[in-house]
């Protein structure tokens, strides 16, 4: 929680600043108002909480009813929370408030398009590290929401040998030995190839997951083949809405998505005066 009031604090500073001079100029202090959030479109949900606790830090007495959970699917026109409060507190959290839920629903519900589209195998659809500075833990909270799962959080949290550190360890076999000495046993070790003779050193060094890299079709069900269930199989770049069913169709375990945290458009939801 704290991670998230930080990331609400701020965006209220930053929306807010010296004071919200149109409603300080147009509404008295102190007049009682009630709204409503409308979803404006069908999408899955995400934020709701979050929404919730943007009011709440700015007025503990606001009344936050949440009608719909996180996760589940909204249709357009339906109305998603309740707020009742000073109209002080619904104008000055309402940008930042939607701000949130709508970016945050917006991935859970790419997120869900990629997992149904893929949902005739046994491939999971998972995240990466392409996430809004300073939004991480709010993003990958809605990976889960729209079904997907999380790729390793952040640096501490994972032992992933791309294409610079072999070139700086001197070689995948290098890298691997390196890792192995220095990371807790805790850990697995994925290391990045680009072809045939990289997932074949990958192997031979010990290499618990193998991401394949931009790989055509072909490639990548020869590489699944040879990995034969020795290390975790990954398939990563290249990956849309129209690629993934053939790639998760190669045998692959896991399809990390950049664009379900960078590229995911925001749904549409209205927070109205009654």
């Amino acid at each position: 929680m704290f991670e998230i009031d930080r990331i609400i604090q701020t965006a209220l500073q930053e929306d807010i600043g010296s004071g919200d001079i149109t409603t300080l100029s147009t509404v008295p202090k102190g007049t009682p108002a009630q709204a409503e959030l409308v979803a404006k479109e069908d999408f899955y949900l995400s934020g709701i909480e979050v929404a919730q606790r943007v009011f709440t830090l700015l007025d503990a007495n606001v009344a936050f009813d949440a009608l719909r959970e996180d996760g589940g699917f909204v249709k357009r026109g339906e109305v998603i929370a309740w707020i009742k409060g000073d109209a002080h507190t619904l104008l000055q959290g309402e940008r930042v408030a939607l701000n949130l839920l709508q970016r945050m629903s917006g991935i859970a519900t790419h997120t869900a398009a990629f997992v149904a589209a893929v949902a005739e195998s046994d491939a999971i659809i998972v995240d990466t590290r392409k996430t809004m500075p300073g939004l991480r833990v709010l993003d990958k909270y809605s990976v889960r929401m729209g079904g997907g799962q999380n790729h390793r959080t952040s640096l501490y949290d994972g032992v992933l040998i791309k294409e610079n550190h072999i070139t700086a360890a001197g070689g995948i076999t290098a890298a691997v030995a390196g890792a192995k000495k220095r990371a807790p046993h805790t850990l697995k070790i994925e290391v990045e190839t680009e072809n045939m003779d990289d997932v074949r050193e990958a192997l031979d060094a010990g290499a618990d997951i193998i991401m394949l890299d931009n790989m055509d079709l072909d490639t990548m069900r020869e590489a699944v083949e040879l990995i034969d269930g020795r290390a975790i199989a990954e398939a990563s770049g290249g990956v849309n809405l129209e690629t993934v069913s053939d790639i998760a169709k190669t045998g692959v375990n896991l399809i990390s998505v950049g664009a379900l945290t960078h590229s995911s458009p925001a749904v549409d939801i209205s927070m109205l005066f009654q």
